[in-house]
């Protein structure tokens, strides 16, 4: 990577049932759509097929859009431990597939990564999808998981600034 040269940021929110990814593109201070989607695994698969299709679905990003590095959404702990556990293992695709692909890989809070959109760690989706329109234009109307995704993304561009300031201090 040169310094001139923009940097794509692939940003994940997992899930078992669907995961949300989104790429963007930085170039100094300005911030760039380059794609966004989701990965929806048949639900009546079993499960390790599941995830095998979540892995094989964020390499195939990852191979179509040359990211250079990666950040996921750290799994939100709910009062169910079966399902935190088996979104744990959707976040654990997450993150082996960028790391297999030699990618840098960051995670945030999911009230980090509202604050970086949003202006507050208390956002709600559909606040994180208008702010992401917003900041993304050409994204147009994407789906809450991508909206997400895509904030991943931006929430690990603000972050990555800011290292970079401070760097330079």
């Amino acid at each position: 990577m040169t310094p001139n040269r923009p940097v794509r940021i692939l940003g994940l929110d997992p899930g078992l049932r669907r995961t949300g990814w989104g790429v963007v593109s930085i170039e100094g201070a300005r911030l760039t759509h380059v794609a966004h989607g989701v990965i929806k695994p048949d639900e009546t698969a079993d499960f390790a097929i599941r995830l095998l299709t979540l892995f094989e679905g964020i390499c195939e990003v990852i191979a179509a859009h040359a990211p250079d590095e990666a950040a996921v959404e750290e799994t939100f702990v709910n009062t169910n431990a079966a399902s935190t556990l088996k979104l744990g293992h959707a976040r654990a695709c997450c993150l082996i597939a960028p790391a297999r692909a030699g990618l840098p890989v960051a995670e945030y809070a999911a009230t980090v990564v509202k604050k970086a959109v949003v202006g507050t760690g208390a956002a709600d989706k559909t606040q994180v999808g208008f702010m992401i329109r917003r900041l993304l234009p050409t994204a147009g109307d994407t789906t809450a998981d991508a909206a997400d995704a895509l904030a991943v993304a931006i929430a690990h561009a603000h972050a990555r600034r800011a290292r970079v300031l401070r760097g330079a201090a």
